[in-house]
């Protein structure tokens, strides 16, 4: 390994030299085998330099994005995070990385199911495989809160310290795999009829998960390193604190996290807030929390553009649920079965033509009644839908009446 470059500067000059290879035309297998002939191991932080470097010497930054999952390949194996921190759990960096192990868990899935269809299955079977395929797919479009929460919390940090190309070019390849990831689930909700069908998009549907695969890949090696070295403690307790609102990954964090410089009695003043004031009086967020979960229902908020944002924590619970839904299409939380159901009362809300919608259904023995509710401001304006679900099973026992207090 003596042959190896072992000057950081000089590492860079020659790193920058066979990525502009790249841009004009060379073959990336040959630029792969230069790269790890003369350079060897390359530290994470020279590659976002090179890359910030580059952009600033005028190579145009769509160029970047065209030929980043190039880049990618021809690195793949020759970053050297041996440096790297380590995040604890809490930290958004370890959220961040447990929402890519169980991308990675889904993408499994999917590809093990792509393997079941391109060997050739019987309609009846693909019919089967369809159903898992979508349900996947529908879990895997989760990534786009992974997304935002790096665009709209981690980015804006990242611009602050001055580093600006990289990512700019990780967006944009954010939105070619949203946009291979919707592509993808449009076709499998036209219906696909059979094995055949299925067989015809698979290119689509494989498309998209390398799509989100490649991410993880820039993610894990090069972006959440980079990160851990440049932002602040306070920083990173800023996209903790916010990083609720936008919502989690297939992950729900349990452990809390708070720079060591952060007092226990800042941290839970700063949680809890003041009081909430409303027409008829006020309530301060514990007593919010607590008054919500102990009526006896669930309930659900999706706001006015189809988002998870709220649901209640009741002790009994009829339907599970984790953090992991708040800021998801609640058209993703349903199974294909029940998606169109639940869009003709979204779409019968949003446009006036009802304000309510009930359901009942047998739920392991239980009778479940299920009720939708259009909110809308004083002046009629649409702002979401409220889901409330109660076990009825045994109120629909009672009969007669009970005056006095008996408790259960």
């Amino acid at each position: 390994m003596s042959e190896f470059i072992d000057n950081s500067g000089k590492k860079r000059t020659v790193l920058k030299e066979l990525i502009l290879k790249l841009h004009r035309g060379e073959s990336p297998e040959q630029v792969k085998a230069e790269l790890r002939q003369v350079l060897g191991q390359i530290p994470y932080g020279d590659v976002v330099q090179v890359e910030q470097e580059l952009i600033a010497e005028g190579l145009p930054q769509e160029e970047v994005v065209k030929l980043c999952d190039v880049h990618t390949a021809v690195l793949d194996g020759s970053i050297d995070r041996g440096g790297a921190k380590a995040a604890p759990p809490g930290h958004p960096v370890h959220t961040f990385t447990e929402e890519n192990r169980a991308l990675e868990r889904e993408i499994a899935g999917l590809e093990a199911l792509f393997r079941q269809i391109s060997d050739g299955v019987s309609d009846k079977q693909g019919a089967d495989l369809y159903y898992a395929v979508i349900n996947l797919f529908n879990r895997l479009m989760d990534v786009d809160k992974h997304y935002q929460r790096k665009e709209n919390l981690v980015f804006p940090y990242l611009e602050k310290h001055g580093i600006t190309g990289p990512p700019a070019v990780m967006w944009a390849k954010h939105d070619e795999a949203r946009a291979a990831l919707k592509k993808a689930l449009q076709s499998l909700r036209t219906g696909l009829k059979n094995e055949s069908e299925i067989r015809r998009v698979l290119p689509e549907l494989q498309e998209a998960t390398r799509s989100v695969t490649e991410m993880i890949g820039k993610e894990d090696n090069i972006l959440f390193p980079m990160c851990l070295d440049a932002l602040t403690e306070d920083e990173w307790y800023d996209i903790y604190r916010q990083s609720p609102g936008i919502g989690f990954c297939l992950y729900d964090p349990k452990d809390p996290w708070k720079p060591a410089h952060v007092g226990e009695d800042e941290a839970s003043a700063e949680s809890a807030g003041g009081r909430i004031v409303l027409p008829t009086g006020s309530i301060s967020v514990k007593e919010l929390i607590s008054l919500l979960n102990a009526v006896p229902c669930d309930i659900t908020f999706v706001d006015a553009d189809d988002r998870v944002r709220y649901f209640s924590q009741g002790r009994d619970r009829i339907f599970t649920r984790s953090r992991a839904i708040i800021g998801r299409m609640v058209q993703q939380c349903h199974p294909p079965a029940s998606v169109a159901a639940v869009q003709s009362v979204l779409d019968d809300f949003r446009s006036g033509r009802h304000d309510s919608a009930a359901f009942w259904i047998n739920h392991k023995g239980k009778f479940i009644h299920i009720e939708y509710f259009a909110l809308r401001d004083d002046k009629g304006g649409y702002l979401g839908t409220m889901e409330v679900s109660q076990d009825l099973t045994e109120k629909k026992k009672l009969e007669g009446e009970r005056r006095l207090v008996k408790y259960a």
